[in-house]
Parts: C-alpha cells; structure tokens; sequence
C-alpha cells in the first residue's frame, strides 16, 4: 500500500502539460489549460471567448455554432479554429469547416475553410477567421460573432459523431505610424541549392500547443497512416522560409493520391500554404512555392501565400500522411523527410502603438534565434540525435528521477521504523 502513493506522484503530470483530445497515442494535444465551452445556435446565446485565451468546444454534423467577441477598433482579430475528427471518421476531400467573423449586424468580415482534400484522411484542419482594422467592412469596437460550420459532402459517408474545436483568439494592435501600404518585393524567388548532411530525426508534435521546433537542416520523422505531426519555425522580421517534405519509398504497388500533405501557418495558425503528393511506393518530395520574407507590408497583397507571410514569430509546419496507405503499402512507419532553409536579412520589426494578445505571439527568442540559424533546437547542439531530446526523454528522466527519488524516501521510511520498533522492544 505504501508504494501507491509513491507510485501515482512518480507517474503525475506535470502541471500546464497539455491535455490531449483523447488516450489514443498520436491523438491531438490541446493547448495547456484550454477553457471548455459550449457553441450555440444563435448569436443571443453566444459564450464569449477572449484573446490570449485557447477554448476547447464541439461541433455536431450539420452545426451552426456561434461564439462571441469583444473587439476594439484598433485591433486586428485573428480567430483560427481547429477541427479534430475523430482517426476513424469517414470523410471525403470536400468535407471540411468554414468560419467567418461577423459584427452585430451579420455583416461577414471574412470567411475561411479548410478541407481534407486530396488524402481523403481524417485529420486536424485549420481555418482562420479575421477583422482587419482599416479594411471597408466590420469597423469600431464592440460584440462580433464567430460562426463556425461543418462541411459535409452529401454522400460522404461523414461519421455523425461530433469533431472536437480547438479556437485560439489573438489581436493584433495598430501601428504608431502608419506606414507604406505597398507589398515589398517577393524577395530571393530562386531555387536554392538543396541542403546536404544526415538527416536529424525529430519527433513532431501532436498539435499546435505541442509542436516540436526545428531550425535550419534536414529532419526526419516516422508515419504512420493516418497521423499527423506538428514543427515550428521561428522567422525574425526580414527572415525566409523554404521548406520541401519527403516521403520514402515503401514495398508494394498502386498509388495514393494525396499520400502525405505539409501545410504551413503563420504564429497566428493563419493558413500560408498546403501541399500534397501522390505515391507510388517510390521516394517522392514536394514543396509549397517559395515564400517571402517576413514584413508586414504583406498584407496589403493579394496572394494568400504572401498576405499571410505578415508577422514574425512561430511558423508551424503540419506533417499528415493519408490512413489510405495502408490498404495499399501496409501499416508502415513510412519515413518523412523535412528539408528547412531559413534565408533572408532579419531586422527590427514595426512599432506597435500596444501589445498584442497573447503577447509573445510575434516574438522571436534568443533561443529560439539560435535554433534558426544553427540547426539546434530546444536547447541541443547541432550534432545531437533529435536536437535535445525530445518530451518522452524528459518525461522519463522524470519518472526515473521522481522513481529513485521515491524509492529513497521508502527505504528511509522503512529504515527509520525498523530502528524505532526495535528502540520499542528494547
């Protein structure tokens, strides 16, 4: 009985680790201390969600959930929201979810979706609503509404269960002085010369809260069907990001379209970009198109990929590989390989007339600066297996350490009663 105790604080948590969506391993990891809310059919009966704060909610098959919004007329609001079908949903490349911001009057300030698409695989997807200070619509302080709709294709065979919400607000505060409202220059658009050296292998995270950080160098990771995995790149203002994804080859015939997709958003999980490849057991790499360094005149472009390109801070790199492999080349692991390059001058960024919410979302640390330039990351050296060791080797440092220093505790315990009891015959 004595080691119960014992036992259950060697294998705690710790505390602010995140909570995942389910047991399942590779399940999606919501951010640390995630408020639980309930979506509503109304905008009268909306909950409010505030900025710097993620919320954990659900979204039933054919729901029309509305949350609300405090905005002021200064800030720019960023509202992405993450969907989690469950791994064994059917889903087809249509299915998906949009969003959109509204202010009180159910004008739509922006709208965003995000599908499944050519892997036809149940994953976590991202889409971002938006109001931009400056824009013709959706101007002043006061409530907006954040409408979130699951997309089902007729026919498609969607499991009826409902998909987990993750919803992460930010704002982003007005500059002191307005500035040039022209897009820079695209920047070094040439194909650079592709990056040499023994891969790396790095563990990606399960989610955004828990993505693993990556550097300039070549990575490498194990699939399998139907998991996904998430990196971060840390991007100083004036910093380009070029990154390629490969998939190994693997025994077998046939082909799969949409084997395994990168994505890429921006530190407010904004969409940037996504890409997919079609496998046929041969090596096969692919790559979004080059993007441009990081200013915030973006914005004001037209192009997705550049507009979203707006701010430094973590860019997140979202690996998936289609559960569709297996029929076909077996249950795996399949090997991914991510090639990062970060090019580019950096610089100091603009000057905020206020913070942003939360307030590191656009900065860079000088660890992480580090990891960016060298190739190290989370604190190891360049040479290191997996850049430092990665959470499970932390975790079971901790269970060692907390199991010896447990079983020291016991033995003094048991030692210390051993001379009492015979102090008590004596």
């Amino acid at each position: 009985m004595l080691l119960l105790p014992a036992l259950a604080a060697v294998v705690a948590l710790p505390a602010g680790a995140p909570a995942a969506a389910d047991a399942r391993p590779g399940a999606y990891v919501f951010t640390p201390g995630a408020r639980s809310v309930t979506g509503a059919q109304t905008t009268a009966d909306a909950v409010p969600l505030d900025a710097g704060h993620a919320y954990r909610s659900s979204l039933p098959r054919d729901g029309r959930l509305y949350y609300r919004l405090r905005l002021t007329a200064a800030d720019t609001a960023y509202v992405p929201v993450t969907a989690v079908p469950p791994a064994d949903a059917g889903v087809s490349a249509t299915d998906g979810i949009r969003v959109s911001l509204r202010d009180a009057h159910g004008t739509a300030c922006s709208y965003g979706s995000a599908r499944f698409g050519a892997g036809i695989s149940p994953r976590p997807v991202t889409a971002l609503g938006l109001r931009e200070t400056g824009k013709a619509l959706c101007q002043g302080g006061g409530t907006y509404y954040l409408l979130v709709e699951r997309l089902d294709a007729a026919g498609s065979g969607a499991a009826t269960a409902p998909w987990d919400l993750e919803i992460a607000p930010a704002t982003e505060p007005r500059l002191t002085r307005t500035g040039s409202t022209q897009p820079p220059p695209s920047g070094n658009s040439a194909t650079p010369r592709p990056l040499a050296g023994r891969p790396r292998d790095r563990v990606g995270g399960t989610g955004f809260a828990a993505a693993r950080l990556l550097g300039q160098g070549v990575w490498r990771t194990s699939l399998v069907p139907g998991e996904t995995r998430f990196y971060k790149v840390p991007l100083e203002w004036g910093r380009q990001l070029r990154v390629s994804a490969e998939l190994g080859g693997a025994p077998g015939r046939g082909y799969v379209g949409g084997a395994l997709g990168l994505s890429l958003y921006n530190p407010v999980r904004g969409p940037v970009d996504s890409v997919s490849l079609g496998y046929t057991g041969a090596a096969k790499t692919t790559a979004p198109a080059p993007l441009p360094p990081v200013e915030y005149a973006n914005r004001y472009a037209v192009p997705a990929g550049v507009s979203s390109v707006r701010f430094a801070g973590d860019y997140y790199l979202v690996l998936h590989l289609s559960d569709r492999l297996a029929g076909t080349f077996g249950p795996g692991p399949f090997q991914a390989t991510l090639r990062v390059r970060v090019d580019g001058r950096a610089h100091a960024g603009p000057a905020y007339a206020g913070s942003p919410v939360p307030g590191d979302v656009f900065t860079v640390t000088e660890q992480d600066r580090v990891a960016a330039l060298t190739g190290g990351a989370e604190g190891g050296g360049p040479g290191d297996g997996d850049g430092g060791g990665g959470s499970d080797d932390r975790m079971m440092q901790l269970v060692a350490v907390g199991g010896i220093g447990s079983g020291t505790a016991l033995l003094l315990f048991l030692g210390g009663w051993t001379v009492t009891a015979r102090r008590s015959r004596g």
